[in-house]
């Protein structure tokens, strides 16, 4: 889990809260891929405002390939970069609700907290940023490691600032998982 790196400088206590964002896996109350807790504001949760192919669209489910992996994780990286909550705590749900449970706070309350120790060149990067495929490890069937040199960008991401991310299928999407 990312949350050891808490202590690392500002940025890399952005990895941790990319890891306690809220999310579906494990809630029993909601099957789609939505956030499954409330949001901490008064504001009811929105749906992502970016929908790549592999997202799934209405009973669509998204393709369980390591490519789709790879755009949902862009998707997340953009979100970042744009400080879209609603996409950051959808995508990164599964390690949100294990960070949570490790006494981190509800995804929408620490991610605008992260939101605020991303330099807005680094905030810039990340709206633009892709992942080499040829970086990208397959673990298993279903469960992708994007490690932190797969992000290419025009800011320079070391292990400590963005860390390296696992990926799962879960309920016919990707999400971030660790």
């Amino acid at each position: 889990m990312k949350a050891r790196t808490l202590a690392s400088v500002a940025v890399a206590a952005w990895v941790v809260l990319v890891t306690s964002a809220c999310g579906p896996e494990k809630s029993t109350e909601d099957a789609d891929p939505k956030p499954s807790r409330p949001a901490a504001s008064s504001t009811p949760p929105a749906k992502p405002s970016i929908t790549p192919s592999a997202t799934p669209t209405g009973d669509q489910p998204a393709p369980r390939t390591t490519e789709a992996a790879i755009e949902r994780y862009e998707e997340f990286l953009h979100a970042v970069g744009r400080e879209d909550i609603d996409t950051v705590c959808e995508v990164a749900g599964p390690a949100a609700e294990q960070a949570e449970d490790q006494g981190f706070g509800p995804c929408t309350a620490t991610f605008r907290i992260t939101f605020q120790m991303i330099s807005p060149t680094q905030k810039k990067a990340l709206r633009t940023a892709t992942v080499d495929p040829t970086r990208v490890v397959e673990l298993a069937p279903g469960k992708v490691e994007m490690p932190t040199e797969s992000v290419k960008s025009s800011a320079t991401f070391g292990e400590d600032e963005l860390g390296s991310s696992t990926l799962e299928y879960l309920k016919n999407n990707w999400y971030i998982t660790d």
